[in-house]
């Protein structure tokens, strides 16, 4: 795990990690969250859908970018401060999924980096882009 201060961030840097999206991903997910929408779980009730089948809870995707920002960049002993986002596209079971952030602002007096958070398909589709705010540490702590 990382812990990187201001002085060693830099607008473009960017981190990347890819995951399969597989039933037993998304079954934990529902179960940790609560979130038993049967568009995620019932493959009888999805295929009634406008989607066919069923498709994984947006905020898994979103969570995929949390961890980057939360171990990576900057990493240990920030705080993420917000996040915007916009769900382009489903993303299905079975989907491979590419999160990216990457340093687009840098604000020192206030100890803030703007990231530019995204995730794209095994298709190369994207399928989030968002914005998100994150504090990082003063000092090292890992």
């Amino acid at each position: 795990m990382k812990c990187l201060v201001m002085d060693e961030i830099e607008i473009g840097q960017k981190v990347a990690k890819q995951i399969e999206i597989t039933e037993e991903v998304v079954f934990v997910f529902c179960g940790l969250t609560g979130d038993m929408n049967p568009m995620h779980t019932n493959e009888d009730y999805a295929s009634r859908t406008m989607f066919k089948k069923r498709i994984a809870p947006g905020l898994l995707s979103v969570c995929l970018m949390a961890s980057l920002m939360g171990c990576e960049l900057p990493g240990a002993a920030s705080v993420y401060v917000s996040q915007d986002i916009k769900f382009k596209a489903p993303v299905f079971i079975g989907d491979t999924l590419r999160a990216e952030v990457e340093v687009v602002a840098k604000d020192i007096a206030r100890n803030r980096i703007t990231v530019r958070t995204t995730c794209i398909n095994q298709n190369g589709q994207l399928v989030i882009d968002g914005q998100g705010v994150t504090m990082p540490a003063k000092v090292k702590s890992v």
